[in-house]
């Protein structure tokens, strides 16, 4: 990562993406075609650190910065670095957008919220049936706290599902006929899919999926992974992550020129 010295002499407002890889991510792409379309004189750009400290380095080298957004694996990292944690990111855990505020050649100030929370909701809310009453998170990480959140707020109860075994929460192994039967949302937050290690998948029964399961997944390249392959060749309900990508990034925006 270096900073864009044209960007600095000019002062055109920036805005960025922070995470590690960031090979896979759409954002700088939204938010240029964002900015093209409605005549947004700003940038957007990704800071691929390999550490969570080297955030201290692009806000000192890139004066221009108005605000990143944040991703894996820095969700939870970035936290102790703000100097404010907006209530709802606060209760949830993870932040994923930051608003930079400067006041002349102070230390920046940075204010932490989650967008997730609002992208995930207003997804997957159309999709939701009576039956969903129940849910498995795939993955424990900082998108499974937003999911958990969102989920907790809509009275849907949940469990999270991990690889390691833990008090609260279940193992691929566990995951009966029953339970598969009761709990009827399933959403991985996990990169299990994601490009280009498209051929794996988290290790449900698929055979236990129907046309009552809804299963949604956070990942959007590829748009359909091989969990939703599979799930739907059992009848159930598929969604991507791309929608509700795109609202926690318009969310992003709002936050940042609020």
């Amino acid at each position: 990562m270096k900073p864009d010295d044209n960007n600095s002499a000019t002062n055109i407002p920036l805005y960025g993406l922070v995470g590690f890889p960031l090979g896979h991510s759409f954002s700088e792409a939204f938010f240029a075609e964002k900015f093209r379309r409605e005549r947004i004189n700003a940038e957007y750009r990704n800071f691929e650190i390999a550490d969570v400290s080297e955030l201290t380095t692009i806000l000192s080298s890139t004066p221009a910065l108005r605000g990143f957004n944040v991703t894996i694996p820095y969700k939870q990292q970035v936290m102790p670095l703000l100097n404010e944690i907006d209530a709802v990111a606060a209760e949830v855990g993870a932040v994923n957008v930051v608003k930079v505020s400067r006041d002349g050649d102070r230390k920046p100030t940075l204010r932490g919220y989650n967008s997730d929370v609002v992208g995930f909701e207003q997804s997957l809310k159309p999709l939701l049936k009576p039956w969903h009453k129940r849910a498995l998170i795939l993955g424990t990480g900082g998108a499974s706290k937003a999911v958990a959140f969102v989920l907790g707020k809509l009275g849907i109860d949940y469990v999270k599902v991990s690889r390691m075994a833990a008090p609260d929460r279940l193992v691929y192994s566990d995951l009966s006929a029953e339970i598969m039967a009761e709990y009827t949302l399933i959403v991985n937050t996990t990169p299990l899919g994601m490009s280009p290690k498209v051929e794996v998948c988290p290790d449900l029964p698929y055979e236990y999926m129907t046309t009552r399961h809804l299963c949604y997944d956070l990942i959007y390249n590829p748009a359909t992974t091989m969990f939703l392959r599979l799930s739907s060749a059992q009848g159930a309900a598929i969604k991507n992550g791309l929608e509700m990508l795109e609202l926690q990034a318009l969310e992003s925006w709002r936050i940042w020129n609020k």
